[in-house]
């Protein structure tokens, strides 16, 4: 067995991105020579958890591979996915296969910052697919596939470390039996969890893990990284980097044409939203439902997002150069002159309502049908029908 905490490694720029505080807490915790048996990666969606948990794996078993080890690599593997004692799970659908879940395990060897998750890529053939797949760990899944690793030796490396992925979907029946195991850890297992919301967790698991804490990057870090590891050209990664909202995953996952096209269908939703053509409004809304898996719809809320940001921008500066989607000045010039007393704010905080509504798996034509009469009181300087502390009155009249 090698003493890790002895390897000087370069923990740098191979393949992942930012993050720094979180990459010089973990050599820390290696040089330490004090590692402990479960740690918590949490952070906001597409920042990295996922790459970052399996450059830790990788370090711990000595694989020159996300991280440059050099010639200080203590193991022949090639990286973490023909390791024999790195073992990485995703949430699984209802209806799933070993085949295609080791599939998606293949698209993260191939890139640790792939959308691989049932969830939000339902089918890795057709990248149009919107067929939901709501993903969680059961009860049957955790005893039949996870649990059994926890019990394995270390066969080449140092540690038997198990990854979980969005350990937040984690069924109840399955996080109470996934306790014991953080309760009475073998000695040479290491749990690595990530998740994008630590409230959704039972507060027990919490507290037996050390915590990793992964901020959202920076739109400069992400233009970067398309820039040096997607080969993005230049000026469409500053375009994604800004549309993402701090999401690398999903901006690397998307290409500017597609989002450019959902520009133009987002200021048509705006014109109809504010003549309050019904009929217009509810087919956009069935056709984004019908058209877009989840990615899709989060990105259109973030083309929205940013379209409305740049009117407010442009409303308070008149500087074009501060545009996102300055190529679109005179269309932004209109709607400034005609709408100069919306409530951008408002509207803009109504889109960070309807991320939270979709990740729930809230009907999208109901989320679009909404947000846009929303938006039809905002543009005018109205109050909403319903206002933010009287949420109940949305619940339909109980007749006795």
């Amino acid at each position: 067995m090698t003493n890790v905490s002895n390897i000087t490694f370069n923990f740098g720029d191979r393949r992942l991105v930012g993050q720094d505080k979180a990459r010089d807490y973990i050599s820390r915790i290696i040089h330490s020579d004090r590692l402990g048996h479960a740690y918590l990666l949490s952070g906001p969606r597409g920042t990295g958890k996922t790459a970052l948990a399996l450059a830790f794996a990788e370090i711990l078993n000595g694989i020159d591979n996300l991280t440059d080890l050099g010639d200080q690599a203590f193991s022949k593997k090639s990286s973490w996915l023909n390791h024999p004692d790195i073992h990485l799970f995703l949430p699984v659908p209802t209806s799933y296969n070993m085949e295609e879940l080791g599939n998606r395990l293949g698209l993260l060897n191939e890139d640790p910052y792939e959308l691989a998750d049932f969830s939000h890529r339902p089918s890795l053939t057709d990248q149009e697919s919107t067929k939901n797949k709501q993903s969680f760990y059961p009860i049957d899944f955790f005893h039949e596939e996870i649990r059994p690793k926890a019990f394995l030796k270390p066969n080449e490396g140092n540690k038997t470390v198990i990854i979980l992925t969005e350990i937040e979907t984690m069924r109840k029946e399955a996080a109470n039996a996934f306790l014991k195991l953080l309760e009475e850890p073998s000695e040479n297992i290491v749990f690595l969890l990530t998740t994008n919301s630590t409230d959704a967790l039972l507060p027990t698991i919490i507290s037996r893990c050390q915590q990793i804490k992964l901020n959202t990057l920076p739109t400069k870090t992400i233009k970067n990284a398309l820039i040096t590891h997607d080969n993005v050209p230049e000026d469409d990664a500053a375009y994604l980097a800004r549309i993402c909202g701090g999401n690398y995953t999903m901006a690397h996952f998307f290409d500017t044409e597609t989002l450019k096209e959902t520009r133009g269908e987002v200021i048509e939703y705006l014109r109809n939203a504010f003549t309050q053509d019904a009929v217009k409004l509810i087919e956009t809304a069935k056709n984004w439902q019908n058209k877009q898996n989840i990615n899709g719809q989060i990105a259109t809320l973030n083309v929205l997002e940013t379209f409305l940001r740049d009117l407010l921008i442009y409303r308070s500066t008149q500087e074009k150069s501060l545009l996102v989607n300055a190529d679109q000045i005179e269309t932004i010039q209109k709607f400034c002159t005609k709408l100069g007393d919306a409530r951008l704010e408002e509207m803009i905080a109504q889109i960070e309502q309807c991320r939270t509504l979709i990740y729930q798996n809230v009907q999208p034509k109901l989320v679009f049908a909404t947000l846009s009469l929303r938006f039809s009181n905002l543009m005018r300087d109205f109050d909403l029908p319903i206002a933010e502390n009287e949420s109940w009155k949305h619940l339909p009249a109980y007749i006795d």
